[in-house]
This record gives C-alpha cells, structure tokens and sequence, in this order.
C-alpha cells in the first residue's frame, strides 16, 4: 500500500480520511494523493447552456483551495509525502481517473453532498470498477491501527477471494486475522463441518496465520452477523467481497453489500 488515494471533500468525514490515510501511509511508508472532484454532476440534468456550471465554478474552486489549504497546515509537520489533485466531473469518475496506479482509495461512507445518511453511489461505482480495493471510512473514525485483528468476511466467492487478496499487506500486520463465514443451518448437517479452507491456505502461503470461524445467521442479515462478530473480536477492519450479485438486484432486494455500506462501524475494505 504505497500509493493511497483519498477523496477530498470538506465534509463532516473527511478528517477521518485523511487521518487512516495518514496512519496506513506511515506503516507502509506510502504517498498520499488527494483527489478532489469538481461536482458538475450537481446542476448539469436541467443546465443544458452551462449556465450553472459556469457560475458555481468559482464557488467549487474557492471551496477546494480552502481545503487545500487546511490540508496543507495540518500536514506541515507531518513526515508523510503528499500531493493534491483536482478534476472535473462526477465523484466516482474522477477518483477512478486518478487512482489507475493507487493501491488503495479511501472514502467515506455517505455521499457528501447528501444530508442524509444513505449507501454511497460513488462506493459502489468505485467497488466494482477500482482496479484496487476501497477503504470505507465511517464519520468520526479517529484514525486506524494496522496492527488490529481483521475481520475477514470469506464465502469463497470470487469477490471475497480478491478482496482476501489484496488485503494480505494488511493481514500480514494483523495481531489476528479470522475468516468468518456465515452459515444457514441446514437440517441433518453435521455441526461440525469445517468451513472452507482454501482461503486459510492461501494465507498460510504468505506466513499468515488465520482462524477459521462459521457465524450462525439465526434469522438474522449477514451484515448485522458480520458487525456483531466483528465488534466481540475487536477488529479494526472488515475485508469483504463487494456485490457478488448484481448490484441492481442488491439495489432492489438488498443484499450484503448495501446492508454493510448502509451502517458502517468500522473501516470497511471492499473489493469486487
């Protein structure tokens, strides 16, 4: 993780980012890449002679250089290398533009420009379209410990076999690292089974140790199992495979992904 991006933006979460980008670059001895988007998307529907555009533009400049410059003085004393960038067009787009060569993307878990407190579009779009994993960060996150036990939502799907994957930096720092599946009981099935081993091998190959667990769902959604197990364990992060259906039919019926990104405790670490 030696290229981070981080979603600049001065909303109530973005302090939290920029503190969990700071604590993971200083562990891995990364750059952090701020990467604010100019939002055009916000008056471009019913503007089709850029009358809106043009007169916000300054607003949105003006805004971005005041957080340039707050970003500045609280990085003055700080030992990690930096750089800011700026792009026009939707959140998603830009931070996908920008981040072709970012090992990781850091952003919040609502859509700034919202007031209310609903699964972010632009996660999603990042989730499934990032050729790196995303970090969700919760509002008022105060930083991040590398050195915390992970939680890892496993299935063996391949979703949760990327997302596995790509963390292994931040497995290979875990005090503790535990792949949990969540289990339907089955009648007749022995209550000893193993869950899948293969993503314990696969760690295992790169020095890490890993406990194998299986959540029992109870009648209860896989998210609200996940959280419970990840807040007895003490996890500092979740890793998880993003939208292994389609993301239309978790829009519509729900799923695991938008039930996690709807209430989001701890960092969450998504891949697709």
């Amino acid at each position: 993780m030696k290229s981070i991006t981080v979603h600049a933006h001065d909303d109530a979460g973005f302090d939290s980012r920029l503190q969990v980008a700071l604590d993971l670059a200083r562990a891995f001895g990364g750059h952090v890449t701020f990467v604010y988007p100019m939002p055009i998307d916000a008056g471009m529907p019913a503007d089709f002679y850029g009358a809106t555009f043009a007169s916000m533009g300054p607003v949105w400049r003006e805004a971005a250089e005041r957080l340039r410059g707050k970003t500045e003085a609280d990085l003055a004393n700080e030992d990690v290398p930096w750089n800011w960038i700026e792009g026009a067009g939707m959140t998603s787009s830009v931070l996908l533009r920008h981040s072709a060569l970012s090992d990781l993307i850091v952003v919040g878990a609502s859509e700034p420009q919202f007031a209310a407190r609903r699964p972010s579009e632009a996660v999603g779009d990042l989730a499934l379209h990032a050729r790196c994993p995303v970090l969700v960060v919760p509002e008022g996150q105060e930083g991040i410990d590398p050195d915390a036990p992970v939680l890892v939502a496993w299935d063996g799907s391949p979703e949760a076999s990327r997302a596995l994957r790509l963390a292994v930096p931040l497995l290979a720092r875990a005090a503790k690292v535990t792949l949990a599946c969540v289990k339907e009981r089955v009648d007749g099935e022995d209550d000893y089974d193993l869950p899948p081993l293969k993503g314990a091998e696969y760690l295992s190959r790169h020095g890490i140790e890993s406990e194998l667990v299986e959540l029992p769902r109870e009648g209860r959604r896989v998210a609200e199992v996940l959280r419970d197990a990840a807040a007895r364990r003490h996890a500092g992060t979740i890793v998880m495979g993003a939208y292994g259906h389609m993301r239309l039919a978790e829009r519509i019926f729900g799923g695991a992904t938008r039930d996690m990104l709807t209430e989001v405790k701890v960092p969450l670490f998504m891949a697709h």
